[in-house]
């Protein structure tokens, strides 16, 4: 049974600025401890976007170090609070597509992963922490879609493609959502997409597509319903995925970050 960990929206800051708290790097260090112990048997590691809170170099230079010498393989991508070209200079051997995007696949006997990034950084980009994947990374996508051949496919995107009854965060979801979903639909071989963004454990089925979100190691969100509630986080003490893949199945959990 292949095993997969996620963590998502690590929010890592220079020391020192955090605004009270814990610091996000040690509360990710401390669930990555766990992880790696209760789960020795992991395939994979996916940090699902937001490593950085600020998108500085510094944030960055801070958590590779913890990523440094890991026996367990990573993949890395990008939310609405990374910087591209920060993040290259400090993970150069990040995949990148062809138009310098941070996308990878990854096959893992029969499973094949699709990282996407969905970091919008256009100028001109409408709302800052919405998501956007532009011709070039839908173009990369089908490509890596077709060329599954008989495995299942396990999509990774930050940016939920559709609302999650959220108004305040479902206006920064993926801009363009429905690209995604009608070619995981059309593909016919996808078994389940997962997000991050939301700083919630939420699961769902968005046209067709079985999609779940996992909680933040730092901050959690709770249930916002209200369109005027403001973003703020509650105590909690942080969580990760744990995704469960025998054949023929697909089960994602979440693990809470003991001591947190």
């Amino acid at each position: 049974m292949t095993k997969i960990l996620v963590f998502t929206d690590l929010h890592i800051r220079v020391a020192g600025e955090t605004p009270g708290g814990p610091d996000p790097l040690e509360r990710f260090a401390a669930g990555l401890a766990q992880a790696q112990a209760r789960h020795p048997d992991a395939a994979r590691l996916v940090i699902a976007g937001d490593l950085a809170h600020n998108g500085r170099a510094e944030e960055y230079a801070r958590l590779a170090p913890v990523l440094d010498g890991l026996a367990l393989p990573v993949t890395l991508m990008l939310g609405n609070h990374d910087a591209r070209l920060p993040f290259r200079a400090a993970f150069p051997a990040a995949p990148v597509t062809a138009a310098g995007h941070v996308q990878a696949v990854t096959d893992i006997g029969d499973l094949r992963l699709v990282s996407l990034d969905t970091l919008d950084d256009r100028p001109a980009r409408a709302l800052p922490d919405a998501g956007w994947l532009c011709p070039d990374r839908l173009a990369w996508l089908d490509a890596a879609l077709v060329g599954a051949g008989g495995r299942r496919v396990l999509v990774f995107a930050h940016h939920p493609p559709c609302p999650v009854g959220m108004p305040r965060m479902d206006a920064i979801r993926l801009a363009n959502g429905d690209a995604l979903l009608d070619r995981l639909r059309a593909a016919g071989n996808v078994a389940h997409l997962f997000c991050g963004h939301v700083h919630r454990r939420v699961s769902g089925v968005a046209g067709g597509i079985a999609f779940s979100t996992f909680e933040s190691p730092g901050e959690r969100l709770p249930l916002l319903l209200d369109p005027g509630a403001p973003l703020r986080a509650e105590a909690a003490p942080g969580a990760y995925g744990v995704i469960l893949a025998p054949p023929g199945t697909i089960a994602a959990h979440a693990e809470e970050i003991a001591g947190g």
